[in-house]
């Protein structure tokens, strides 16, 4: 499932993962970021361990995760 974005266009769901994240402004679960975004969390936690290997996300606090500043 795919979200529009601002500009109208399909986000993936690596990058509807990351605007809900920006959105919420603390740090989130894998299961609170698919309530958010509507995503199934087998979805959520296959591009969490991408995002975790990449270093798009981060983690200040045990078992939730934030965009890595950049």
């Amino acid at each position: 499932m795919s979200v529009k974005g601002d500009k109208g266009e399909r986000m993936s769901d690596r990058d509807t993962i990351l605007e809900a994240m920006k959105k919420a402004g603390e740090p989130l679960a894998a299961g609170k970021v698919a309530e958010l975004t509507g995503l199934d969390r087998k979805v959520v936690d296959k591009e969490f361990a991408a995002m975790k290997k990449d270093g798009t996300i981060v983690s200040p606090v045990r078992c939730k995760w934030e965009p890595a500043q950049k």
